[in-house]
This record gives structure tokens, sequence and C-alpha cells, in this order.
């Protein structure tokens, strides 16, 4: 399953990080406000365990705070060069109300 975030396919969306590869990558985390409602980016991040860094992130309050009832996280997996030019120009193109810099 994918989903076009940007100008890439990401794996997802996921219910839980757990469906994710632990891999360098760009999350991801989504929301929506009814099933087949279309996906909110919520934030947007770089790690080099993208199922690990989700599982742990200080951010998961800020997440719920959304409203949003259903919440989903996605990735699109590269290595550190990439992940954090993505990382940024996604941040600059979806400007995600979760995750300020």
């Amino acid at each position: 399953m994918t989903i076009q975030i940007g100008s890439y396919a990401f794996d997802g969306p996921h219910p839980n990080a757990g469906q994710l590869a632990a891999r360098s990558g760009v999350y991801a985390i989504l929301g929506r406000h009814a099933p087949g409602a279309t996906w909110l980016v919520l934030d947007i991040g770089e790690s080099q365990d993208v199922r690990g860094r989700i599982d742990s992130h200080d951010r998961r309050p800020q997440w719920r705070r959304q409203g949003m009832p259903e919440l989903a996280c996605a990735a699109w997996y590269c290595a550190e060069p990439d992940r954090m030019r993505i990382e940024q120009q996604l941040r600059a193109q979806f400007n995600p109300p979760c995750g300020d810099r």
C-alpha cells in the first residue's frame, strides 16, 4: 500500500509504526477526520530507523491534539543525505502543524 506525499510514493498509510521497516528514511504522520476522508500531513521527520523513531516519538501528544480521530504513519526509505533533503522539501511544501523547527 502506498500514499503519495509530494512527489514520493510513501509506504503506508499504516495505523501503527510496527508495520514499517526499521530502516533509514523520511516518515510522515497523517491524520484524517473520518474514514475515507483525505489524509492530512501532521508531521514530517527523518531518522536512521523510522519505525523506532515513531514508536518512541516525543511529539506523539502533539499529533493527538490535532483532533483527528484517525492517525497513521508512512515512510519513504532512503539514505541519510537524501532523507535530510527530502524532509526539508516536504516540510516546506506541507508546513505540518507539528514539529516546528
